[in-house]
């Protein structure tokens, strides 16, 4: 008997199956996509900024009030808003008023862009659910709904 022996190994429990299924649905779904902005010459960053600039419209938001709604954490937010500067995405003022706040507004080149877009994210997000029934994935919604307003460990 090999000292790996499976009566050995700490019982799997279900939210840790359930943790582990989580993250790679979300890798394989992510790449799915991130080859999806690879062709508009974006990285998911840059479509999630783009996308919530667009709803912010036309006030824009500091730097803080976007990484707040990002997806997925970026640690260098004012980096990856300077690359996008340098590219005509977006802009960013400082305000007269306050000025240590830096409002960053969409573009009209990334509006545009994004519109381009929206009807293949549209498209891919429905061929990654095609097999569920609409019943299954607005359950499956509330299920993520109730894990997300969980209270933190």
């Amino acid at each position: 008997m090999s000292l790996r022996s499976k009566s050995f190994s700490p019982a799997v429990s279900l939210e840790n199956r359930i943790f582990v299924a989580l993250l790679k649905i979300a890798d394989t779904l992510a790449q799915e996509a991130e080859q999806l902005f690879k062709a508009a010459s974006l990285t998911g960053a840059q479509y999630n900024v783009l996308r919530i600039l667009r709803g912010a419209e036309p006030q824009g938001l500091p730097c803080r009030g976007i990484g707040d709604r990002m997806i997925s954490h970026d640690p260098d937010m004012t980096r990856l808003l300077d690359r996008m500067e340098k590219r005509g995405l977006i802009t960013r003022e400082r305000q007269t008023d306050d000025r240590r706040v830096v409002k960053t507004r969409i573009t009209p080149k990334a509006l545009s862009l994004l519109k381009t877009m929206d009807q293949p994210v549209h498209d891919l997000h429905k061929r990654q659910f095609h097999h569920m029934p609409a019943a299954r994935l607005k359950f499956l919604s509330g299920l993520l709904e109730e894990v997300q307003v969980r209270k933190p460990a």
